[in-house]
């Protein structure tokens, strides 16, 4: 399912003509078993409940991929803070070790940076490989110093790198934190079923054939909007790593 929501635009267009088609089926049904005028009153209260329904969660979708796109973009200034912060505390090391910290948050800063800008699957799997591997160097590089010379200045070195490790794992885990595949199943149901109730409903198919893809185009065009906020890399809308690259280049000159 998440493959399907990667791509909004293929997402939009397999749901317009899954939608489309669920009202077809009802014009079908309503063709065969019209609805009697007692009824009718009936049915346009179950439709409009539906279709209540289908907003709602529409709407509480929307939410949670806005939430979860904010707490990425937040998380992004998080990690530029805490490389940058680590930057600065380097110098409390010994000059050496110092040179050698800053070396490797440069190489692992770029790393970062390719991270929220790539789209090829291969090279974000590259990029992790690489990240690991300058963590555990980074890691080594201010472990070191401090287990030979134990002073609170070093300590506070170790501190600040410690920080630049878990604000990694954080953002990693808020891009694999997405809408739950049920959710968008539920969502896809209920848009299914009114759908059907719309084309069942209609009175004069012919008549209204252009009224039948209102629905299932506003639908789609809402479905896509949600997959591209939540899709972290495959969208339009996506986090741009700002701080991370204002601080590369703030470090150019030097």
């Amino acid at each position: 399912m998440y493959n399907l929501i990667n791509y909004p635009v293929v997402l939009f267009l397999v749901a317009f003509a899954m939608l489309w088609l669920a009202a077809a089926v009802g014009v079908r049904l309503g063709r065969r078993r019209r609805l009697k005028d007692d009824t009718r009153e009936d049915f346009a209260v179950i439709q409009a409940a539906t279709l209540t329904l289908l907003g709602l969660i529409l709407g509480f979708s929307f939410s949670m991929a806005i939430s979860r796109y904010d707490h990425r973009k937040n998380l992004e200034e998080e990690e530029a803070n805490a490389i940058g912060t680590e930057y600065l505390r380097a110098d409390l090391l010994p000059p050496a070790d110092a040179a050698k910290v800053k070396s490797l948050l440069k190489s692992y800063l770029e790393q970062r940076i390719s991270f929220y800008t790539t789209r090829d699957p291969e090279e974000y799997r590259q990029i992790n490989i690489r990240t690991a591997k300058l963590q555990g160097e980074l890691w080594s590089a201010v472990q070191a110093p401090a287990v030979a010379q134990p002073t609170p200045l070093s300590a506070l070195a170790v501190a600040g790198m410690n920080d630049v490790l878990n604000s990694q794992g954080y953002t990693q885990a808020a891009w694999w934190n997405r809408i739950p595949v049920m959710a968008w199943g539920l969502m896809v149901v209920i848009a299914i079923c009114c759908n059907v109730l719309t084309g069942y409903g209609a009175r004069d198919a012919k008549a209204e054939r252009k009224l039948l893809l209102v629905l299932p185009l506003v639908v789609s065009i809402t479905f896509m909007l949600i997959a591209d906020i939540d899709s972290p890399r495959g969208g339009l809308i996506r986090v741009h790593p700002q701080n991370l690259q204002n601080f590369s280049e703030s470090l150019r000159p030097q």
